[in-house]
């Protein structure tokens, strides 16, 4: 809002457990586009604004995601979620993909802490991040949950690389 035009907030349907879609909200950190529902953000992404690479650097974009869990849309810990259009790509192309929507979606998670967040540039990046997401559910516990909010803290001020 402080360096462009358009609302304060963004929301994009996403799909959640059971493949719900429900609307994620985040601050806004990018020009509005045609593109915004069906393109990830990229490495140099020009869409991206000044204050929004600092938002996005810092994952501060991504607090309005606590009014979903509160909405009991989503969780603090649980595989990402991912756009309506990633989902029906990745359903089809990549195997036990749809196991993890079993579990409600979460503000971070395992994949992310593990190097698997933002871009998914080859197929390794998504097979990785549904191997995390899987493997997470599989040794759930609240002590892996607080090792993870842990780590998502801590990569905030490691300068994660993938954080664009």
């Amino acid at each position: 809002k402080l360096d462009s035009k358009g609302p304060l907030f963004f929301k994009q349907k996403r799909h959640g457990v059971n493949k719900n879609t429900f609307w994620c909200y985040k601050f806004r950190s990018m020009t509005k586009s045609d593109d915004s529902d069906t393109k990830m953000a990229t490495k140099n992404d020009m869409r991206v604004t000044k204050l929004g690479k600092i938002l996005r650097k810092t994952s501060i974009d991504e607090l309005p995601q606590f009014f979903n869990v509160l909405k009991g849309d989503m969780s603090i810990v649980g595989p990402r979620p991912h756009m309506e259009v990633h989902t029906k790509e990745y359903e089809t192309s990549v195997e036990k993909y749809l196991v993890r929507h079993f579990l409600k979606p979460g503000i971070t998670g395992l994949a992310q802490v593990k190097g698997y967040r933002g871009e998914i540039i080859r197929k390794s990046d998504i097979v990785n991040r549904v191997r995390y997401d899987i493997f997470y559910m599989e040794k759930w516990s609240i002590l892996f949950d607080f090792q993870i909010i842990i780590l998502t803290v801590t990569n905030i001020f490691m300068n994660d690389k993938k954080a664009y």
